[in-house]
């Protein structure tokens, strides 16, 4: 069979087993090696939702995407071209997601009698999942990866858990993919410690590779050049890096100590083992015993001079409600940060969604206005993150940033910028020795000062009660109104950059796809594509909910219809029609814990137009 190195623009891959097969380190390392390269490329890790569910069960699954491209890469793809099957429970779960075109790569090994009844299979799952026109190459890992490490001396468990790599060896050839970054991995990883597994891993992926080479099932492999990007230092990041970082950044521009006050929850704890890591940085951590006292401590640190930040995800976020209105009331800077996944309760705690809006807009007692803003993919958690802080601090008022758990898992490439090109963050505090009144505002922001302990002449109290300027506890209903009122103006006058169109008509258009969150670059991929088809479309997208940009209305006026997509049943289009009645709206939803398909928008699209 004569051998071909195709060229083309994007890949997807889909590397899927039992949580114990190293599929997300086999993704990861894959997704690193192709951004070193140079390739433009989006992650998607897809964890299982139980923690320990029976081996070799549908349940299971662990699978971990990547899309690599030649040119920008907005998603994770909508379906893959090639499916690494380590199981039959994983090639039963994904085989919905494989091109016509496709290459499924199997463990023979597992595709027993005893894994096939487990995943709920007969004795043809080729036949029976219809993939029978895809390329279907069944090799036996398990047993290639014990031949290879016979006489490395490890036992039979280890030798096992290396068959990821020799399955990562094949992929690589198939993609032409350079390993010398996985050979460093290795030695980092285990060289001081386990230094006896660097060369055997090394071997083994050697060893996939040349199977790969040497198998005459493989007629075809493939070459996707570097895409073509600004000029920088780029590294690999995810949104919970990205997000941490940005916190970490503020700190510095304000020139106050960070402080993290959380509890470990799914899919958020990544922030906070971050910043844990950088206590050279000045930032303080504490991992607290319960929500509550997570976002508490967090208040009290704020009170006490530092930028102050909390981290949950959405049954979290509900625990801390009661705090957050205590963090309204004494107006005190607190960035609260909401890695949102499916719920309600405990829901699907690794699958991602878009449900927490209306808990972040509204979910607190009394009039208790937030600002609220949300990160669009995982490089920009970062800017996202380094916002929300500007705008506690220097406004003095709590900050909810939601973020989703595929933006905090997910990962792209992220041109590492320089710090001189952010802008300062100037905290308002107040002057010592001189007339201090806790309340008293900004004639033009409304924003109070912010007095520490320590501050001679400032000493003041701040609590849950109602408080008149002075700082004095007031029932009066006047003062009661007024300052409920002024609290919701200072959230109002918070400045946030306008709405823009980011393509299509600017004026006179036929309808207008808006987006929020982490959907951003499945809407954007699908509103290019429909232009791409001479549909009369525009994009436009939300990165700051609570206050709207200004020109809101503006933008919105030039479209006939707005089509508003979000991974929930509508609550982002409600709220635009609480606020923005006038016009009129469509809307796509979806709620089942995985993102869009750029086509289920395109679709959408064309039954809007």
């Amino acid at each position: 069979m004569q051998h071909k190195v195709i060229d083309t623009k994007d890949v997807v891959i889909r590397f899927a087993g039992d949580s114990g097969d190293g599929m997300q380190l086999t993704g990861s390392l894959f997704a690193d090696m192709s951004a070193i390269f140079g390739n433009g490329l989006s992650t998607f890790p897809d964890y299982p939702a139980e923690i320990r569910a029976p081996h070799g069960t549908v349940s299971g699954v662990s699978g971990f995407q990547v899309h690599i491209g030649s040119e920008q890469v907005t998603t994770p793809g909508d379906f893959c071209d090639l499916l690494v099957a380590m199981n039959p429970a994983a090639l039963k779960a994904n085989a919905k997601w494989l091109k016509r075109t496709a290459m499924v790569l199997m463990d023979a090994d597992t595709f027993d009698e005893d894994g096939l009844k487990r995943a709920g299979l007969g004795e043809d799952p080729i036949t029976e999942l219809h993939i029978e026109d895809r390329t279907i190459i069944v090799a036996p890992i398990t047993t290639l990866t014990h031949e290879s490490l016979k006489d490395s001396g490890l036992d039979k468990k280890t030798i096992e858990k290396c068959k990821n790599m020799f399955t990562l060896g094949m992929a690589c050839y198939i993609y032409n993919r350079p390993m010398e970054y996985i050979f460093q991995y290795l030695e980092r990883k285990f060289g001081k410690k386990k230094p006896e597994l660097v060369e055997p891993n090394k071997k083994v992926l050697k060893d996939g590779f040349n199977y790969a080479a040497n198998i005459q099932a493989i007629a075809n492999t493939y070459s996707i050049e570097p895409a073509q990007q600004p000029k920088g230092l780029y590294r690999n990041i995810n949104g919970n890096q990205a997000t941490a970082w940005g916190l970490l950044a503020a700190a510095e521009k304000a020139n106050l100590p960070l402080f993290c006050g959380s509890y470990p929850i799914t899919p958020a704890t990544g922030i906070l083992e971050e910043l844990a890591l950088h206590k050279s940085l000045g930032a303080k951590t504490v991992q607290a015993e319960d929500e509550i006292a997570g976002v508490c401590t967090a208040i009290g640190a704020a009170f006490a001079g530092n930028l102050a930040v909390t981290t949950t995800s959405g049954p979290g976020l509900s625990l801390k409600s009661e705090a957050l209105g205590l963090a309204v009331m004494t107006e005190l800077p607190l960035v609260v940060v909401d890695v949102q996944r499916a719920g309600p309760s405990t829901g699907i705690p690794t699958k991602t969604e878009q449900t927490d809006l209306n808990q972040a807009l509204y979910g607190r007692n009394g009039e208790c206005p937030m600002v609220v803003m949300a990160a669009h993919s995982p490089a920009h958690c970062f800017d996202a993150a380094f916002n929300a802080a500007k705008i506690a601090v220097e406004h003095m008022t709590p900050v909810l940033l939601l973020t989703e758990g595929f933006l905090g898992n997910g990962s792209e490439p992220w041109l590492i910028p320089s710090m001189k090109d952010y802008p300062k963050i100037v905290p308002p505090f107040a002057q010592p020795n001189t007339v201090y009144k806790p309340f008293q505002r900004d004639p033009e922001t409304l924003v109070r000062r912010w007095a520490v302990p320590g501050m001679a002449g400032c000493e003041h109290r701040v609590g849950g009660l109602e408080k008149n300027h002075d700082g004095v506890i007031s029932s009066d209903p006047a003062n009661h109104e007024m300052m409920c009122r002024e609290r919701y103006e200072k959230v109002q006058r918070v400045p946030v950059p306008k709405l823009e169109v980011e393509c299509g008509p600017l004026k006179g258009g036929r309808l207008l796809v808006v987006s929020w969150g982490g959907t951003y670059g499945h809407v954007s991929s699908a509103v290019n594509a429909a232009m791409a088809e001479d549909c009369d479309v525009a994009f436009a997208h939300f990165d700051y909910i609570m206050p709207l940009p200004s020109n809101t209305a503006d933008v919105f006026a030039n479209y006939d219809k707005i089509l508003v997509c979000e991974l929930n049943s509508g609550q982002f289009v409600n709220y635009l029609r609480a606020e923005l009645p006038q016009f009129k709206y469509a809307q796509l939803n979806k709620v089942q814990g995985q993102p869009f398909l750029v086509q289920e928008i395109v679709d959408a699209i064309k039954s809007n137009y």
